[in-house]
C-alpha cells in the first residue's frame, strides 16, 4: 500500500514571533555578580582586631613586618616595631601576605 503525498503544514513566520515569549511572563535578566565577595575586608578586619603580626612581600621581594593598624580600597597602613617608620603601602605593590 502506497502512502499517499503529505503536505507539512506550517504556520506562517509572523504568527510564531507573536507566541515566542507570553506577554504576562516577564522576561528574567542574568544579575552581574557583585563587585566584590568582602573575604578581603573580612580578612583584613581579622587581623587588625587582633593585631596579628603580618609579613608583607613586595611585588620586588622585600619583605615587611608589622601589624596592619588600618585599610581602605587601595592601601594598608603598616605598623612596624623595633623603632621603623610606620608605612602606607598601595594595595598593587603587595605580591603577598602572611601571619608571621
Amino acid at each position: 500500500m502506497e502512502s499517499p503525498n503529505r503536505r507539512l503544514i506550517r504556520p506562517p513566520l509572523s504568527d510564531s514571533k507573536d507566541k515566542g515569549v507570553p506577554a504576562n511572563r516577564p522576561v528574567i535578566k542574568k544579575q552581574t555578580p557583585p563587585d566584590t565577595t568582602n573575604a578581603e575586608n573580612f580578612y583584613y578586619v581579622k587581623q587588625m582586631q587582633s593585631k596579628t603580626p603580618m609579613v608583607i612581600v613586595l611585588q620586588d621581594g622585600e619583605t615587611l613586618h608589622g601589624v596592619i593598624e588600618w585599610y581602605d580600597k587601595t592601601c594598608l597602613k603598616v605598623n612596624r616595631e623595633g623603632g621603623e617608620p610606620n608605612l602606607l603601602l598601595y594595595k598593587s605593590f603587595i605580591k603577598y601576605l602572611y601571619k608571621a
